[in-house]
């Protein structure tokens, strides 16, 4: 079977929308930071970035075209606002593009695993590969430079142990245990989403033009800022450390360099991507009070992105995926 003729399948064409979109926006914030860094270092990696995503959005344009369907608006020039003043330092950027590519990283190993023509196989594994080269740098340039946030060391016990007590579960009334490395992995990592999404909101509430995105970003640092006190507590609980914040990376600027549409666009995804790593930490969660924290959390990101779709329909500025075909209204038309 030729597999370069294969049409692509909904969950192929999916993934190369939301990859178009998605890429569109972070291009253009790295777009603006590049212009802001003074550090030759990180402003290397960030030109390297602009020009990964440049090839693979020419690729993805050539697999949207060839299947007939329109290339989606994403995020373009319009949507960046040149020569404003420095909103962000040259350490937030880093970390902000760290993050970013974590994003990325998942993203492509979604589309990866819906994806059944070889072509759109092998395009994925080169993104993937990308974002592990992007990844590595941002790591070794933030411990270079003394940035890099590492999560909290444990001291290794003598020999390998079962649970043995009904009370390993219990999170609420101190007759439990101390927090395992598995759940660890989870709170870090999204402490560390929540104070990106916290920290961007802050950025964005400063510049944004309009009325109603100013209030629903103070809303959305208002809802980060209450996720990562519930996910510290617990981690101070257990005498642990917990990342620091980025607040102070912002300038005071009121200069916006991004149309409202970007940044209201790129907080709704954070929040809408956070779910899927709340998710995973509820599913490997074993303390009540865990559970609990991540099953509020999750009810309050619903919320939230429930707003933010409402405000994005109400600005005409949500674009619409490919949809199935509406048989009814086929048959009606013959």
């Amino acid at each position: 079977m030729d597999e370069i003729n294969l049409k692509l399948t909904s969950s192929e064409i999916g993934t190369l929308w939301g990859e178009y979109v998605n890429g569109t926006m972070t291009d253009v914030v790295n777009r603006y930071m590049v212009t802001i860094i003074e550090d030759a270092q990180i402003k290397a990696i960030f030109e390297s970035a602009i020009m990964t995503f440049g090839k693979q959005k020419k690729q993805i344009v050539t697999f949207i075209e060839k299947e007939g369907f329109p290339v989606p608006i994403g995020f373009t020039e319009t949507d960046l606002f040149e020569g404003k003043q420095r909103l962000f330092t040259d350490i937030f950027c880093l970390n902000y593009l760290h993050i970013m590519t974590l994003h990325g990283l998942l993203g492509h190993s979604t589309s990866l695993a819906v994806s059944v023509r070889k072509d759109l196989r092998e395009f994925y594994d080169s993104c993937d590969n990308d974002a592990k080269k992007m990844y590595h740098q941002t790591i070794e340039l933030l411990l270079e430079k003394g940035n890099f946030q590492r999560d909290p060391l444990f001291y290794p016990a003598k020999n390998p142990e079962y649970v043995s007590s009904q009370d390993f579960t219990d999170g609420f009334f101190g007759k439990g245990r101390k927090l395992t490395a598995t759940e660890i992995i989870s709170i870090s990592l999204n402490l560390k989403k929540s104070i990106m999404a916290k920290t961007l909101s802050i950025a964005f509430g400063q510049v944004a033009q309009t009325k109603e995105v100013r209030k629903f970003l103070t809303d959305s640092q208002n809802t980060a800022d209450g996720q990562i006190k519930t996910f510290s507590k617990i981690m101070q609980t257990d005498n642990l450390p917990v990342p620091k914040s980025w607040e102070t990376e912002v300038t005071t600027s009121t200069d916006s360099p991004f149309s409202d549409k970007l940044m209201l666009y790129h907080i709704g995804f954070l929040f809408q991507a956070a779910q899927n790593y709340h998710g995973a930490g509820l599913a490997s969660a074993m303390r009540t009070d865990l559970v609990a924290a991540y099953e509020g959390t999750i009810l309050k990101n619903l919320m939230v992105t429930k707003k933010w779709f409402n405000l994005m329909v109400q600005n005409k500025w949500l674009e619409q995926p490919p949809l199935a075909p509406n048989r009814k209204e086929i048959a009606e038309e013959v």
